[in-house]
């Protein structure tokens, strides 16, 4: 779980719109697709690791992982959904 206040002050890395934290349900169908081996992150990698958490773009098309409790806020590792 991220810190109100740090997410508050969160953005999209790319678009620069708010981040809010993924949901239970949107975070078991990622995981579902990442264990089929269907998913590949902006960057063009497969993506082989669940993943613990996410913070989903203000307009839910793209997902950034939560590794280790820190939000990887890169624009290549984000996930579209």
């Amino acid at each position: 779980m991220i810190d109100k206040e740090l997410l508050e002050i969160l953005a999209c890395p790319e678009t620069h719109q708010h981040l809010a934290e993924a949901d239970q349900a949107a975070l078991d169908a990622l995981n579902a697709k990442i264990e089929a081996g269907t998913v590949t992150n902006v960057g063009g990698e497969a993506v082989t690791e669940k993943v613990e958490g996410g913070l989903v773009r203000e307009d839910g098309k793209i997902v950034y992982p939560i590794r280790d409790s820190i939000p990887v806020l890169l624009i290549h590792e984000g996930i579209a959904l």
